[in-house]
């Protein structure tokens, strides 16, 4: 292992981890919402949008990001819609990671008893404060575990971007392999540098699991 050349790729996988973080934050923020958004069409049983939901997370779910991402990056070109690379990227990750928020979420909202809901309703509570008091804060708390881990999910798959030329980690570390052939150092910089990105999520999120299931379970 060569210091002088890790100290030579370290602003080179710099700039790449900026742009792996700029394409996992906003694909993991709109992963969110959609999910958000689907969970509830599912679990209000909502005519019609429960089954165009279910069509798209059976859809997104049983195909690789890889397959998705050259569809939106080289297939809707052909129809006359042209995105940016990083926009692609972004649009790829969120189209995979809505219908895993989606079940995440879903999974929470549908773990809490009826009888609570019910008992609820009885106590003169309007459906925004069943939601709001009742429902969200238990099903945040079962739901949670499965929504960090698809954000960590969601930030290793930004590694398949490099596929359409985009200056991520993966690209960068496959680019300085085939050009200078110092295969390990440009892998120990990839493995660090995605340890500096999912380190810190992993310990954050034990933190807030505790944090959320005792305000959300009362222990």
């Amino acid at each position: 292992m060569n210091t002088a050349i890790l100290i030579e790729y370290l602003p080179l996988f710099a700039k790449a981890a900026v742009v792996t973080l700029k394409i996992s934050l906003a694909g993991i923020a709109v992963s969110l919402l959609v999910g958000l958004l689907c969970s509830y069409i599912q679990y209000f049983r909502i005519p019609v949008l429960s089954q165009i939901v279910q069509v798209y997370i059976e859809l997104s779910r049983n195909t690789p990001m890889l397959v998705q991402l050259f569809f939106i990056y080289f297939g809707l070109p052909k129809i006359g819609i042209s995105w940016s690379r990083e926009t692609c990227a972004v649009v790829a990750l969120v189209f995979l990671g809505g219908s895993y928020m989606s079940e995440a979420i879903r999974s929470g909202l549908e773990a809490v008893e009826p009888v609570q809901t019910e008992s609820a309703v009885s106590l003169g509570m309007s459906p925004f404060q069943v939601m709001r008091f009742v429902v969200i804060p238990q099903a945040m708390a079962v739901s949670f575990p499965a929504v960090v881990a698809n954000i960590v999910f969601l930030i290793k798959e930004t590694s398949v971007v490099s596929a359409i030329a985009l200056a991520d980690l993966m690209y960068v570390a496959k680019d300085l392999i085939g050009n200078d052939y110092n295969t390990q150092e440009a892998l120990f910089m990839l493995v660090m540098f995605y340890l500096i990105i999912l380190l810190p999520v992993s310990i954050l999120s034990s933190v807030a699991e505790r944090r959320i299931r005792y305000a959300g379970f009362g222990y």
